[in-house]
């Protein structure tokens, strides 16, 4: 039985499992007789506070998931691209010039389309990031379900463009989701980063040292005003790859996040609550932003950058068993890239962290865009290793 339930985990579509489960118990839970238990268990307040350093911030159990824990998933995020640069598929520079240059399409067209959907309301232009982002679990699980069929190149090109639009969202967070700047905090913060650069220069292998003054670099993030899940990223760039110190950090956190924050994160972001539901609600601005932005945003941008990257002769296709994948894999790959989830939850989030109804809105328009690109995806990807 052990070993069953070992081999499960090992799936590499697991995670993805794990989120679609956790999406239908929140959606279930904030849709019964239990959703006052279920929104009040997460409005509940747990503040920080440290009165030896004079620190307090007022936080509740939402607030540390989407604060601290995925904190922790971002940490995850930046190591594992690190990797992948250093000594994995992106370690030439032809390799990560194509999901980096993907990626930027990937961010401008689902924002322009946004934008177009909402130039009116200048409320709802505040979430003009939310479907610019990819979720990397349940876009790896799709691409998973056909095993082997898809090559390992294209599964690497996806989840390292998830990866660098992951990247993207932190730099839009840390940019337009910021409030109440403390200049104060932001040099302690630099400070951090500057001991850990020393730390990484000296070639510090002891992880209780990074991961120490990586709680401390969290703290001042948290109270600078600058959203505090960027800490993790930062603290990836430092972490060193001397006596596989690297490696040992994402295989150490690596199952607490797919497994545990992950899985935490979506069913406590995504119950919507469908009382007097109209379907009204999809001729909303907001709800066409991102329902398009997504589905019809992230296939075009990430297309018609990769294909002006290589046609410039800036990088190629991925590999494939017989040769170079087609571009047809390569666009039924694209159209993954639209399932935005608990990344665009995570910025809906933020961007309208007051309003409720709006939030709503969100919601079923991440819903909305993220299944028409997992189906269509599933179907092109299905038509593609057929013909293959």
């Amino acid at each position: 039985m052990l070993h069953r339930v070992k081999k499960i985990f090992e799936l590499e579509a697991s995670t993805g499992i794990l989120l679609f489960i956790a999406t239908i118990l929140a959606l279930l839970v904030a849709n019964s007789a239990n959703f006052t238990i279920y929104n009040n268990f997460f409005s509940y307040n747990l503040p920080l506070n440290l009165k030896f350093i004079g620190l307090y911030k007022n936080l509740t159990i939402h607030d540390w998931i989407n604060d601290a824990l995925m904190a922790i998933f971002f940490l995850l995020v930046g190591l594992e691209l690190k990797e992948e640069i250093l000594v994995g598929e992106l370690s030439s520079k032809s390799r990560v010039m194509l999901p980096a240059i993907s990626a930027c399409g990937g961010v401008i067209f689902p924002a322009l389309i946004f934008y177009l959907c909402n130039f009116n309301n200048s409320e709802n232009l505040r979430g003009f990031a939310i479907p610019t982002a990819t979720d990397i679990a349940f876009a790896y699980g799709a691409i998973c379900l056909f095993g082997n069929k898809v090559s390992k190149s294209l599964k690497v090109f996806l989840i390292s463009l998830a990866i660098f639009d992951d990247l993207n969202a932190i730099l839009i967070i840390a940019i337009f989701y910021s409030h109440n700047i403390s200049l104060f905090y932001i040099g302690l913060a630099i400070l951090c980063a500057f001991i850990l650069a020393i730390f990484n220069l000296k070639k510090f292998t002891n992880l209780f040292l990074y991961l120490g003054l990586g709680i401390i670099l969290w703290l001042m993030f948290l109270k600078s005003g600058i959203h505090a899940s960027a800490a993790g990223v930062v603290l990836a760039m430092f972490i060193p790859r001397d006596n596989d110190t690297l490696h040992k950090l994402i295989k150490k956190i690596a199952p607490m996040v797919n497994f545990l924050i992950l899985p935490l994160f979506a069913f406590a972001n995504c119950g919507v609550r469908f009382e007097n539901f109209s379907l009204e609600i999809f001729t909303s601005q907001l709800v066409l932003g991102i329902t398009f932005g997504l589905f019809f945003g992230k296939q075009i941008g990430v297309m018609l950058f990769s294909f002006l990257a290589i046609k410039l002769g800036l990088t190629h296709l991925p590999r494939s068993p017989k040769g170079v994948a087609s571009w047809f894999e390569f666009y039924a790959i694209s159209v993954l890239t639209g399932i935005g989830f608990t990344m665009s939850f995570f910025i809906g989030s933020l961007a309208f962290a007051n309003n409720h109804s709006a939030i709503d809105e969100v919601k079923i328009g991440v819903f909305c865009g993220s299944f028409l690109s997992l189906i269509f995806g599933l179907i092109l990807i299905f038509f593609a290793t057929r013909k293959s």
